[in-house]
């Protein structure tokens, strides 16, 4: 069969690995996917050193790829919003598939391009969005196909995770290991999508969608970053039996979806809070095949285009199939997407870390068991650090059991009301991940 053509917008990280791998095992690609496939054009801002890419036509203008009547499968890696979505949206509307790796674009626009792509017929494949080269996105939609899927969680992010494994492992404080996360380009210059946990957010949008068969709701993802973290929790955590890591959540229960990104205490023992540095992984949970975790590299210039070109593979198997029955962009059938609710995160259930700043007087463990217990709040265990008292203040150390967060909400503004507690107290969640 003759080759199948296609063209790659945006020559950076992901695509100069993109392109040098299916240079590289050009052989064993064509192997796997039945024909030869051939890089027709390449659309770039500036020539990536990285790449030899003598013979293959350029160009600077996207749309002038999009518009190429030869190419028929568009690899997006420019990134960004709007851009991204104006030529993923054209190329759709010629007729063009399309592979990307942009979770930004998926988690925002997705509803809108995987409409438009099913009205023309066309795929949009995304597996390199998510955790880079670890394919959870097709374990979860073909892997785990005959499960109902009841949660899953994700370390989804390598740069909070880098910092959070430094902080562990060596004592450092949160801004001097953004610094050197920068350094080592980990980190952009400004990294809020990061240590914010957007970037995260993004990426669990995509995969509770998968997971669960509802829509993407990006905006209803509930978002909290690790800035607040202090070697002090780090630590305490750490003698509770637990780390620390930066995680995104999706749980199904009878009220709704949870959806949440935030700093969770998880149990030492657990696979999942052995992930360490930039590395990623997702531990998903179903009825049939109980609980498995998915590790590997989560970015990377070779990692990301393993999953891109994995993407461009099942594009060109497909192309000889009956468009009706190619497997769902988000695992399930478009009418049969479910309108399951997004809990709001006071609706939610956890168990809870707190780290009270609390005078050394005698009857302060007791006003705050009490402020818990009035609440319906049990205490799982307590621990008290006099050793550690400063300007009078000893921390209180306690851990309850699963709870509404509403719940805990009230208690930590009567918390912050006593006389006798200083500041504001340190909330932190935990998941067993049972």
């Amino acid at each position: 069969m003759k080759p199948v053509k296609v063209g790659i917008c945006g020559l950076g990280t992901v695509g100069g690995g993109t392109f040098n791998v299916l240079k590289r095992n050009a052989e064993e690609i064509a192997r796997r996917a039945g024909r030869d496939i051939e890089v027709a054009q390449i659309a770039l801002r500036s020539q990536n050193p990285q790449c030899d890419i003598t013979g293959t036509p350029i160009t600077h203008d996207v749309f002038e790829l999009v518009d190429n009547p030869e190419i028929e499968i568009v690899i997006e890696l420019i990134g960004g919003y709007t851009l991204a979505r104006e030529l993923v949206l054209k190329a759709i509307d010629n007729g063009k598939h399309v592979v990307t790796a942009n979770k930004a674009l998926i988690a925002v626009h997705g509803n809108e391009i995987f409409a438009r792509a099913r009205e023309k017929g066309v795929i949009v494949a995304f597996e390199a969005a998510v955790a880079g080269g670890i394919p959870v996105i097709k374990a979860i939609r073909e892997g785990l196909a005959a499960n109902r899927i009841n949660w899953l969680a994700g370390i989804i992010n390598g740069t909070g995770n880098f910092i959070l494994s430094e902080m562990r492992e060596k004592g450092r404080a949160f801004d001097d290991v953004l610094k050197e996360a920068q350094a080592l380009g980990y980190a952009e210059a400004d990294p809020t999508f990061d240590v914010e946990g957007i970037d995260a957010a993004h990426k669990l949008t995509i995969l509770a969608s998968i997971a669960f068969g509802i829509p993407l709701q990006f905006d209803k993802a509930y978002t909290e970053g690790i800035t607040k973290l202090t070697t002090a929790d780090v630590g305490y955590a750490e003698a509770l039996g637990y780390r620390i890591k930066h995680l995104g959540v999706a749980r199904r229960t009878d009220a709704g979806i949870e959806l949440r990104v935030h700093p969770t205490l998880i149990p030492a023992d657990r696979l999942i809070a052995n992930v360490n540095g930039v590395m990623n992984a997702v531990m998903v949970n179903g009825d049939a095949a109980g609980s498995s975790l998915y590790y590997g590299a989560g970015a990377g210039m070779e990692p990301t285009a393993s999953s891109v070109i994995a993407d461009l593979v099942d594009v060109v198997r497909a192309l000889t199939t009956d468009p009706t029955n190619r497997v769902p962009h988000l695992a399930f059938q478009p009418d049969s997407l479910s309108d399951h609710p997004i809990l709001p995160i006071a609706a939610c259930e956890s168990a809870y870390y707190l780290r009270i700043q609390a005078k050394d007087h005698p009857g302060v463990l007791a006003q705050v068991a009490s402020i818990l217990s009035q609440r319906g709040i049990n205490i799982e265990s307590i621990m008290q650090k006099e050793v550690e008292e400063h300007d009078g203040l000893v921390p209180m150390i306690l851990v309850t059991h699963r709870v509404v967060e509403a719940r805990i909400d009230e208690a930590l503004a009567a918390l912050e009301a006593l006389d006798d507690v200083v500041g504001k107290v340190m909330r932190i969640r935990v998941e067993q991940l049972n």
